[in-house]
């Protein structure tokens, strides 16, 4: 049956206030919404692939989740072989002391979604990377030299414990 009825979204709600003058206060409110909804299939507006976890890395560690490869298994128990990514989701947990460091494969890496193979994004304890596409390409997956993404702990001490959605296509 596959992945079916997706949607990805991201919203910021607020109000910004000054400083009291005469007349009154000024503000503007803050309301802002993005929705990107996925039907199952391959091409644009499609997705057939999910694959869900909460990770652990150890102190000065980091791990290589293989995109393309078969040691990922989806919550059903099959294999989750992307060749592209729609979605991609990092939150680290807000009781790490380090950061979660997403991207800079050594070798293979998966880098499609930055500029270059040294390219990291560090997320915050708490904090929360989302990346989303709706294009036919999204981001490739180039199996055995494109399709490891490296997660990695910043620091030493303690381990972090993070939050992992990658929603993509099998081909």
């Amino acid at each position: 049956m596959g992945l079916q009825n997706t949607q990805l979204a991201v919203t910021a709600s607020g109000l910004l206030a000054g400083t009291a003058v005469a007349g009154g206060t000024p503000q503007m409110q803050l309301d802002y919404k993005a929705l990107i909804g996925l039907a199952a299939g391959t091409g644009a507006g499609q997705a057939d692939r999910l694959w869900t976890a909460t990770r652990t890395i150890a102190a000065s560690s980091n791990e290589d989740l293989d995109l393309n490869g078969t040691a990922l298994t989806d919550a059903l128990g099959a294999a989750v072989a992307m060749a592209r990514i729609k979605g991609l989701i990092v939150a680290a947990s807000s009781a790490n002391t380090n950061n979660v460091v997403v991207g800079g494969a050594a070798s293979n890496g998966f880098i499609t979604w930055v500029g270059s193979a040294t390219d990291k994004v560090s997320v915050r304890p708490g904090g929360v990377l989302a990346l989303f596409c709706t294009d036919a390409t999204g981001y490739a997956v180039t199996a055995a030299t494109g399709d490891l993404l490296r997660v990695a702990n910043s620091g030493s001490g303690t381990s972090v414990t993070y939050d992992i959605t990658v929603i993509g296509c099998s081909t």
